[in-house]
């Protein structure tokens, strides 16, 4: 996933300044029908600050997936960060190449960030991924 920025009190930071971060999400779906499922996803976060990249905190990210017709897919995640930091993430996802064994899909996440005495936040982001 690479975040495009972030909202709090202090206004707008963008990703592409003076840090990049880029998050690496890998997870398990359980399918319970067709349309309803359980997700869980470990994202390990990499922030790049003046040339040196390192793993900046872990995401755990547990949710549900609500899917739709034409491949479209909204899930519903808490979340609970290494660094102190907790809250939700509403994802959309939608499928842009369905195959055999394998999709492609292209989700936008919005994170929404509390505690670890830092102001709320509020980051978009996209991500490029492959279901199997």
């Amino acid at each position: 996933m690479n975040p495009i920025g972030t909202w709090n009190k202090d206004g707008f930071h963008d990703n592409f300044s003076e840090v990049y971060t880029i998050i690496f999400p890998f997870g398990m779906n359980i399918l319970k029908s067709d349309k309803f499922g359980i997700s869980f996803e470990v994202a390990p976060v990499i922030r790049t600050e003046h040339y040196i990249p390192k793993v900046s905190f872990v995401l755990f990210h547990p949710g549900a997936m609500f899917r739709f017709k034409h491949g479209f897919t909204f899930i519903g995640r808490i979340a609970f960060e290494t660094n102190g930091r907790f809250g939700f993430t509403p994802v959309f996802n939608q499928v842009i190449k369905k195959g055999k064994d394998a999709s492609l899909f292209l989700s936008a996440p919005f994170p929404v960030r509390f505690g670890n005495n830092q102001p709320a936040s509020l980051t978009t982001g996209l991500q490029i991924g492959v279901s199997f």
